[in-house]
Protein backbone atom coordinates (compact mmCIF):
# COMPACT_ATOMS: atom_id res chain seq x y z
CA UNK A 1 0.00 0.00 0.00
CA UNK A 2 2.25 2.77 -1.69
CA UNK A 3 1.01 6.07 -0.20
CA UNK A 4 -0.88 4.70 2.16
CA UNK A 5 -1.58 7.88 4.94
CA UNK A 6 -3.41 7.10 7.95
CA UNK A 7 -4.77 3.40 6.37
CA UNK A 8 -8.12 4.85 4.96
CA UNK A 9 -7.26 2.05 2.14
CA UNK A 10 -4.96 -0.34 3.83
CA UNK A 11 -7.99 -1.92 6.19
CA UNK A 12 -10.02 -2.85 2.72
CA UNK A 13 -6.75 -5.00 1.31
CA UNK A 14 -6.08 -6.30 5.16
CA UNK A 15 -10.04 -7.51 4.74
CA UNK A 16 -9.00 -9.60 1.57
CA UNK A 17 -6.58 -11.95 3.65
CA UNK A 18 -3.38 -10.47 2.19
CA UNK A 19 -0.06 -10.02 3.70
CA UNK A 20 0.12 -6.30 3.61
CA UNK A 21 2.96 -3.53 4.00
CA UNK A 22 2.38 0.25 4.41
CA UNK A 23 4.94 2.30 3.08
CA UNK A 24 4.55 5.89 3.85
CA UNK A 25 6.93 8.96 4.28
CA UNK A 26 5.23 11.15 6.97
CA UNK A 27 5.40 9.95 10.38
CA UNK A 28 2.28 11.01 12.00
CA UNK A 29 0.50 9.28 9.18
CA UNK A 30 2.50 6.02 9.55
CA UNK A 31 1.59 6.35 13.54
CA UNK A 32 -1.98 6.65 13.30
CA UNK A 33 -1.70 3.91 10.68
CA UNK A 34 0.34 1.50 13.26
CA UNK A 35 -2.00 2.00 16.20
CA UNK A 36 -5.11 1.18 13.38
CA UNK A 37 -3.72 -2.02 12.00
CA UNK A 38 -1.28 -3.25 14.63
CA UNK A 39 -0.66 -6.67 12.39
CA UNK A 40 0.10 -4.53 9.10
CA UNK A 41 4.09 -4.06 8.70
CA UNK A 42 4.34 -0.29 8.09
CA UNK A 43 7.38 1.09 7.01
CA UNK A 44 8.46 4.74 6.08
CA UNK A 45 9.43 4.83 2.33
CA UNK A 46 8.53 6.97 -0.99
CA UNK A 47 7.55 5.75 -4.39
CA UNK A 48 11.53 6.69 -5.50
CA UNK A 49 12.94 4.94 -3.21
CA UNK A 50 11.17 1.31 -1.53
CA UNK A 51 12.90 0.04 1.84
CA UNK A 52 12.08 -3.32 0.22
CA UNK A 53 13.70 -6.06 -1.98
CA UNK A 54 13.53 -6.63 -5.54
CA UNK A 55 10.86 -8.41 -6.95
CA UNK A 56 9.61 -9.68 -3.35
CA UNK A 57 5.39 -7.97 -3.79
CA UNK A 58 2.57 -9.32 -5.96
CA UNK A 59 0.70 -6.20 -6.23
CA UNK A 60 1.79 -2.84 -5.16
CA UNK A 61 -1.62 0.01 -5.01
CA UNK A 62 -2.11 3.26 -4.84
CA UNK A 63 -5.10 4.66 -3.91
CA UNK A 64 -5.44 8.50 -3.72
CA UNK A 65 -2.09 9.00 -4.26
CA UNK A 66 -0.08 8.00 -7.43
CA UNK A 67 -0.89 11.54 -9.06
CA UNK A 68 1.55 12.95 -6.22
CA UNK A 69 4.22 11.15 -7.33
CA UNK A 70 3.94 9.90 -10.81
CA UNK A 71 6.67 10.16 -12.63
CA UNK A 72 8.75 7.52 -14.50
CA UNK A 73 11.32 7.24 -11.86
CA UNK A 74 8.51 5.79 -9.53
CA UNK A 75 7.42 3.34 -12.15
CA UNK A 76 10.95 2.41 -12.49
CA UNK A 77 11.44 2.04 -8.75
CA UNK A 78 7.51 0.13 -8.56
CA UNK A 79 8.85 -2.29 -10.85
CA UNK A 80 11.86 -3.23 -8.91
CA UNK A 81 9.89 -4.38 -6.34
CA UNK A 82 7.38 -6.35 -8.26
CA UNK A 83 7.97 -9.83 -9.21
CA UNK A 84 7.52 -10.63 -13.25
CA UNK A 85 3.70 -10.75 -13.54
CA UNK A 86 2.90 -8.42 -10.56
CA UNK A 87 0.50 -5.88 -10.74
CA UNK A 88 0.17 -1.87 -10.06
CA UNK A 89 -3.19 -0.83 -9.10
CA UNK A 90 -4.43 2.89 -9.22
CA UNK A 91 -7.27 3.76 -7.23
CA UNK A 92 -9.22 7.14 -6.82
CA UNK A 93 -12.58 7.86 -6.02
CA UNK A 94 -14.29 10.83 -7.65
CA UNK A 95 -17.46 12.71 -6.76
CA UNK A 96 -20.26 11.76 -9.51
CA UNK A 97 -20.31 15.00 -11.93
CA UNK A 98 -23.24 13.61 -13.60
CA UNK A 99 -25.46 15.02 -10.48
CA UNK A 100 -26.31 18.48 -11.40
CA UNK A 101 -25.35 19.53 -7.90
CA UNK A 102 -21.58 17.66 -7.49
CA UNK A 103 -20.07 20.25 -10.07
CA UNK A 104 -20.93 23.30 -8.25
CA UNK A 105 -19.61 22.03 -5.34
CA UNK A 106 -15.94 21.19 -7.23
CA UNK A 107 -15.86 24.36 -8.13
CA UNK A 108 -15.86 25.79 -4.81
CA UNK A 109 -12.83 23.54 -4.08
CA UNK A 110 -11.01 23.16 -7.44
CA UNK A 111 -10.89 27.02 -7.00
CA UNK A 112 -8.41 26.68 -3.56
CA UNK A 113 -5.86 24.08 -5.34
CA UNK A 114 -3.03 26.23 -6.52
CA UNK A 115 -0.79 23.96 -8.35
CA UNK A 116 -1.60 21.01 -5.99
CA UNK A 117 -1.04 17.90 -8.00
CA UNK A 118 -4.73 16.43 -8.67
CA UNK A 119 -5.97 13.31 -10.61
CA UNK A 120 -8.55 14.88 -12.91
CA UNK A 121 -5.90 17.19 -14.40
CA UNK A 122 -4.65 14.04 -15.94
CA UNK A 123 -0.81 14.83 -15.45
CA UNK A 124 -0.09 11.71 -14.10
CA UNK A 125 -0.53 9.98 -17.28
CA UNK A 126 2.19 11.01 -18.64
CA UNK A 127 4.13 8.74 -16.68
CA UNK A 128 2.64 5.96 -18.77
CA UNK A 129 3.51 3.81 -21.65
CA UNK A 130 6.69 2.07 -19.16
CA UNK A 131 8.83 0.02 -20.76
CA UNK A 132 8.50 -2.46 -17.45
CA UNK A 133 5.43 -2.68 -17.96
CA UNK A 134 2.12 -3.51 -20.22
CA UNK A 135 -1.01 -1.10 -20.94
CA UNK A 136 -3.26 0.23 -18.85
CA UNK A 137 -6.17 -0.71 -18.43
CA UNK A 138 -9.26 0.85 -16.59
CA UNK A 139 -12.44 0.15 -15.14
CA UNK A 140 -14.93 2.73 -13.30
CA UNK A 141 -17.26 1.70 -10.61
CA UNK A 142 -20.58 3.93 -9.12
CA UNK A 143 -21.33 4.40 -5.24
CA UNK A 144 -22.43 6.63 -2.97
CA UNK A 145 -21.14 8.14 0.11
CA UNK A 146 -24.43 8.47 2.35
CA UNK A 147 -24.86 10.35 5.81
CA UNK A 148 -25.28 14.20 7.18
CA UNK A 149 -24.29 16.74 5.27
CA UNK A 150 -21.59 17.53 7.86
CA UNK A 151 -19.86 14.75 7.26
CA UNK A 152 -20.29 13.52 3.73
CA UNK A 153 -19.68 16.81 2.41
CA UNK A 154 -18.54 19.24 4.66
CA UNK A 155 -15.95 17.15 6.46
CA UNK A 156 -14.93 15.56 3.10
CA UNK A 157 -14.05 18.73 1.81
CA UNK A 158 -12.33 20.19 5.06
CA UNK A 159 -10.04 16.98 4.46
CA UNK A 160 -8.93 17.87 0.83
CA UNK A 161 -5.14 19.03 1.71
CA UNK A 162 -5.23 22.38 0.66
CA UNK A 163 -8.23 23.12 1.85
CA UNK A 164 -7.28 22.27 5.50
CA UNK A 165 -4.18 24.37 5.10
CA UNK A 166 -6.22 27.09 4.70
CA UNK A 167 -5.99 29.72 7.44
CA UNK A 168 -9.24 29.57 9.81
CA UNK A 169 -10.78 32.58 8.36
CA UNK A 170 -10.53 30.86 4.52
CA UNK A 171 -12.04 27.61 5.47
CA UNK A 172 -14.47 29.48 7.11
CA UNK A 173 -15.63 31.39 4.10
CA UNK A 174 -14.99 28.13 2.41
CA UNK A 175 -17.66 26.52 4.90
CA UNK A 176 -20.38 29.62 3.80
CA UNK A 177 -19.78 28.89 -0.07
CA UNK A 178 -20.79 25.27 0.70
CA UNK A 179 -24.07 26.26 2.93
CA UNK A 180 -25.26 28.51 0.12
CA UNK A 181 -24.79 25.96 -2.28
CA UNK A 182 -27.29 23.30 0.21
CA UNK A 183 -29.45 25.88 0.53
CA UNK A 184 -30.30 26.54 -3.37
CA UNK A 185 -30.13 22.54 -3.85
CA UNK A 186 -33.50 21.24 -4.13
CA UNK A 187 -32.00 17.86 -3.63
CA UNK A 188 -29.46 18.61 -0.40
CA UNK A 189 -31.88 21.50 0.96
CA UNK A 190 -33.01 20.63 4.54
CA UNK A 191 -32.16 16.68 4.50
CA UNK A 192 -30.85 15.41 7.58
CA UNK A 193 -29.06 12.51 5.08
CA UNK A 194 -27.59 13.61 2.22
CA UNK A 195 -26.12 10.77 -0.39
CA UNK A 196 -23.02 12.18 -2.41
CA UNK A 197 -22.50 10.22 -5.91
CA UNK A 198 -19.00 9.19 -6.25
CA UNK A 199 -17.23 6.95 -9.21
CA UNK A 200 -14.16 4.55 -8.10
CA UNK A 201 -11.41 5.06 -11.35
CA UNK A 202 -9.41 2.01 -11.21
CA UNK A 203 -6.29 1.19 -13.09
CA UNK A 204 -3.92 -2.01 -13.60
CA UNK A 205 -0.53 -2.22 -15.00
CA UNK A 206 1.16 -5.59 -15.44
CA UNK A 207 4.92 -5.69 -14.99
CA UNK A 208 6.04 -7.49 -18.04
CA UNK A 209 7.67 -11.06 -17.46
Amino acid sequence: DLGAGTGKFTGRLVATGAQVIAVEPVAQMLEKLSEAFPDVLAVSGTAMDLPLPDASVDVVICAQAFHWFASTEALTEIARVLKPGGKLGLVWNLRDARASWVPKLDAIVNALEGDTPRYYTGAWRQAFPHSAFGPLQEQRYSHGHSGSPEDVIFNRVRSTSFVAALPAEERAKVDEQIRALIAAEPDLRGRDVVTVPYETAAFVAVKNS
